[in-house]
């Protein structure tokens, strides 16, 4: 009697077990179910789709150690394209609620996205001296959030041609413009004692004689023993930064100079 009572109680425990496993792979099949709907595949496209975009142009960005790299590319072209979903899944807000009652306007959500994402690449554009920089930063998060956007709406194909463009442009475009012929401009200082104040006729002339030409110059006492020429200097040679600089550095009446090259 007591091995049955033994065999009894194991048969019960047995069962209880067993159709706990059995609920619970029920409740993890209908999770799954309510998961592999295709409004949930969409939501899940959308998302990835805006997720790989940014995340390319990011790795760009990251590659020339820009500040605003992968993550804020990815994050970036996420949130506008989440932000957009928002407008065409507004039914599942309140579905309680008739559809006229709540209507949101796509077109505002897509300005609003991008009112804000200029406060965002405002924050990557620095001034270093008289040098302004991270412009193209700031133009790629722009294009970033466009391409989450059209994401968000589900316009694929130009959004891939959108990245893809953008990738090119970042890249591509880098060498064709490091090999087009152009003008290179610094922002240029250079002192003197006042007793030893180099004429600016013999100024122009090694500036001339370096391959520079002068844009604007302008004339500052720094203090009662210093006299300074500021200047706005052009040259087709970007290489001739580094002679130029040399001649100063060996000239014996310059106290200081700086040469601050402008771009991106």
């Amino acid at each position: 009697m007591e091995a049955l009572f033994l065999y009894q109680g194991y048969d019960r425990g047995f069962s209880q077990r067993k159709n706990t496993r059995y609920q619970r792979r029920n409740k993890i099949l209908k999770m799954i179910d309510y998961l592999m709907t295709s409004e949930n595949i969409e939501i899940v496209i959308h998302l990835a789709g805006a997720l790989l975009a940014g995340g390319a142009i990011g790795l760009e960005r990251s590659f020339h150690g820009r500040p605003a790299g992968f993550r804020t590319h990815s994050l970036v072209c996420l949130a506008s394209s989440l932000l957009m979903m928002v407008t065409f899944f507004q039914w599942k807000w309140m579905p309680e609620v008739p559809l006229d009652t709540v209507r949101a306007d796509p077109t505002r959500m897509a300005q609003g996205i991008m009112t804000g994402i200029g406060f965002l690449g405002a924050g990557v554009i620095f001034k270093e001296g008289l040098s302004v920089r991270g412009l193209t930063t700031a133009a790629s998060i722009w294009i970033t959030a466009s391409i989450g956007i059209l994401i968000g709406v589900g316009f694929y194909f130009p959004a891939m041609l959108a990245t893809l463009m953008t990738l090119g442009v970042l890249s591509l475009f880098r060498i064709i413009e490091a090999k087009l012929p152009k003008h290179s401009y610094s922002h240029h200082y250079v002192s003197f004692g006042k007793s030893s104040v180099l004429p600016e006729i013999e100024l122009m002339e090694i500036l001339k004689a370096n391959g520079f030409s002068v844009s604007n110059i302008s004339y500052r006492m720094n203090s009662k023993t210093r006299f300074e020429y500021r200047m706005i200097i052009r040259t087709a040679n970007p290489e001739n930064v580094s002679r130029l600089a040399e001649v100063w550095n060996g000239h014996e009446a310059v106290l200081d100079f700086r040469i601050s090259p402008t771009g991106d």
